[in-house]
């Protein structure tokens, strides 16, 4: 997630400018229930497919850090999926 205000609309195109103020990181998906059943205490593990690349290894360490088996088949030349959201005000952009 890239958090931050917005005061203007672009004069290229009608959309907002964003001044980013905060880069968050959030495993989604799969992880995330990975994460959450973690957090209650149960053990828990991830088998996944994943890039060989740096979004993968922060995933990586996201789940490990929060108690997490991660197992990942790492492929070579193939990009770990990653989703941007754009946040202002509380609102997706």
């Amino acid at each position: 997630y890239w958090h931050g205000g917005t005061s203007r609309i672009s004069p290229e195109a009608p959309v907002p400018v964003v001044k980013v103020e905060q880069i968050e990181d959030r495993p989604g998906g799969a992880a995330n229930v990975a994460l959450n059943i973690a957090a209650l205490g149960a053990p828990a593990s991830l088998v996944g497919v994943t890039g060989n690349d740096e979004a993968a290894d922060s995933l990586a360490n996201s789940l490990e850090g929060a108690g997490v088996r991660a197992l990942f088949q790492r492929i070579e030349h193939q990009p770990t999926i990653v989703k941007l959201r754009v946040m202002s005000r509380h609102q997706q952009l």
